[in-house]
């Protein structure tokens, strides 16, 4: 049976569905006793392109989290900034491995990071690399559009973005970029900066 279940965020009210049906039995309708008016079959929603689709900043039932696929993050074991991103990620609803380099060039270098691209860490989802703060709903955006590129960078470490909060609130603008096959970069998501 799908059930509705309402999630509130920034003022908002979403519909999203919590996924709670087993498979549908392979007996026919006539087989299982079934009337006409009970044989309507609902769609099938796929947990995993629910889950890649949400808005950013909603909550996905635990039951579809699953469907995210695992996240590995490369990262100084000395990075609190990293650290934090990382959480971000989790609660955004991804399984995160890290793994601790004081060398993060092997890892830019192998998965094709653009010369003066970089930032403090680097991560690897679902055939993508994901350099620096990186909101999770851009990563979702690329997973669910799953263009022919390597990945996105965030360049720098701008106040504000995931990781790099501060007290005061503070939010530099900042753009994430789709980083092409050819190396090559075009605007991806344009996060404005506070008070714009």
């Amino acid at each position: 049976m799908n059930t509705p279940l309402l999630v509130s965020t920034a003022g908002a009210i979403v519909l999203a569905l919590a996924i709670t049906a087993c498979a549908p039995s392979s007996k026919s309708s006539t087989e299982a006793g079934s009337t006409a008016s009970d044989s309507a079959v609902a769609p099938r929603i796929d947990a995993r392109e629910t889950a890649l689709r949400s808005p950013p900043g909603v909550l996905i039932p635990a039951s579809l989290d699953a469907a995210l696929p695992n996240v590995v993050v490369y990262k100084s074991p000395s990075c609190g900034c990293c650290g934090a991103w990382v959480e971000h990620m989790r609660t955004a609803g991804f399984p995160v491995e890290v793994r601790d380099s004081d060398n993060l060039e092997p890892v830019k270098s192998r998965l094709g990071v653009p010369y003066g691209k970089g930032s403090c860490h680097t991560a690897e989802v679902d055939g993508y690399f994901v350099e620096g703060h990186v909101p999770a709903g851009d990563i979702k955006r690329l997973l669910a559009e799953r263009p022919d590129a390597r990945g996105l960078t965030l360049p720098g470490m701008p106040l504000g973005s995931p990781g790099m909060e501060v007290p005061d609130g503070t939010v530099q603008p900042y753009t994430v970029e789709l980083v092409t096959r050819d190396g090559g970069t075009r605007s991806f998501a344009r996060h404005p900066g506070s008070g714009e």
